[in-house]
């Protein structure tokens, strides 16, 4: 996974989004087998707007995909949703927050206490926090 520091350094503080950014993106890259940069396609719906669009920074990271390159975009939706896609083998996986996550992350009050659940969040395995499927 790319280190804490260098997220933090590219988005500017550490945030609950940001590290789940960095999360999915590392699971999707293990499950599709697919290559970092150019070898994918990333969709999220539902973080449009701060702090959850902090989302999109974290699996631009961990994926490479970018909006320069075109391969990553953000979609308006009521539930944050994330689709990523080999471009190779045309797998896919599709992955959302757990209730128990989100009601979490919405009773999030203030910087500091974001900061502790993001740290939190490193030592999850992605079964506690996502749910999940593959397209084949």
């Amino acid at each position: 996974m790319i280190s804490l520091k260098k997220a933090i350094d590219f988005h500017g503080h550490l945030g609950p989004y940001l590290v789940l950014g960095l999360l999915i993106g590392e699971f999707a890259l293990k499950k599709l087998k697919c290559k970092k940069y150019f070898g994918l396609k990333v969709v999220v719906y539902g973080a449009t707007k701060k702090p959850k669009s902090c989302l999109v920074d974290g699996l631009q990271l961990a994926t490479g995909a970018t909006y320069g390159k075109g391969n990553i975009k953000k979609i308006n939706n009521r539930t944050i949703k994330i689709e990523v896609k080999n471009l190779l083998n045309n797998k896919k996986v599709i992955l959302g927050f757990k209730k128990n996550l989100i009601k979490r992350l919405n009773s999030l009050n203030g910087h500091k206490a974001s900061e502790e659940f993001a740290r939190k969040l490193l030592s999850k395995q992605y079964k506690e926090l996502f749910d999940y499927n593959f397209k084949f």
